[in-house]
């Protein structure tokens, strides 16, 4: 074997092996960081933590029924619970379900709901809320076709109604426990609170003028059974009826 030829300090030469490719001693201070390709570096560049991890929107409607528990139990809602945009809320939806008495002499009931601007610069955004329904049946007390009112926020999903005119000294509380959309159909829930007028009750809305199909319901329906709050479990599991709908 020959020996090796010693050409300088930091380089040493030697008959190469087949295969095995010469390494040559490079300074370092002569390398150009711009001829270096990305795909041959060996160290990856640090992650940029100044910046979070995209989260899901807050405002996205989501395909799962996600419902949370009325606010006066005072339960945790699910981490992933969020309350609808207005934008979202904003139109006519028709009441297909429900525990509260008044709607099972009725039908075709519907709550349209559009946006008020504030009326001040630091004012809140309400409301404005009309109900309409056809009655089916005769009652003691008239009522009416159209009750209208307006929805002043008060928190998270949650409102305070007034009544306008003759109603003006009708008031109630309402929240929404879920909501959300499945293909071409979006869906609400809300929740009462008792009233002077009606005991507390759970209202399933549909964006479809014929109401809510049967499989989200019976989704919306194992939701609402399986609610923390027992009480208002207990009283869709016992109460919660179907709101006639006939045009």
């Amino acid at each position: 074997m020959a020996d090796p030829i010693l050409t300088s300090p930091l380089n040493v030469t030697s008959p190469e092996p087949a295969g095995i490719t010469e390494f040559k001693t490079i300074d370092p201070e002569t390398i150009d960081p711009s001829s270096i390709s990305p795909d041959k570096a060996t160290t990856a560049a640090p992650a940029d933590d100044s910046k979070p991890a995209p989260s899901p929107s807050q405002t996205k409607p989501t395909s799962s029924i996600t419902l949370r528990s009325p606010r006066k139990y005072s339960l945790t809602p699910p981490t992933e619970w969020q309350a609808p945009p207005l934008e979202w809320l904003e139109g006519v939806w028709s009441v297909t379900h429900s525990t509260l008495p008044m709607w099972r002499k009725a039908k075709n009931v519907r709550i349209t709901y559009k946006i008020l601007p504030p009326s001040s610069p630091d004012g809140p955004v309400c409301l404005d809320d009309t109900v309409e329904s056809v009655p089916t049946e005769k009652t003691w007390m008239p009522q009416p076709r159209a009750i209208r009112g307006v929805d002043t926020p008060e928190g998270e999903g949650a409102w305070a109604w007034r009544g306008k005119g003759l109603l003006r000294i009708a008031s109630s509380r309402w929240e929404v426990l879920g909501w959300g959309e499945r293909e071409d159909e979006r869906w609400v829930v809300t929740w009462f609170a008792p009233s002077l007028f009606t005991p507390a009750g759970v209202d399933v809305y549909s964006s479809r003028k014929e109401g809510v199909s049967e499989g989200l319901y019976g989704d919306i329906e194992a939701a609402l059974q399986g609610l923390e709050a027992k009480e208002v479990a207990e009283l869709c599991k016992s109460e919660m009826m179907a709101v006639k709908i006939e045009y």
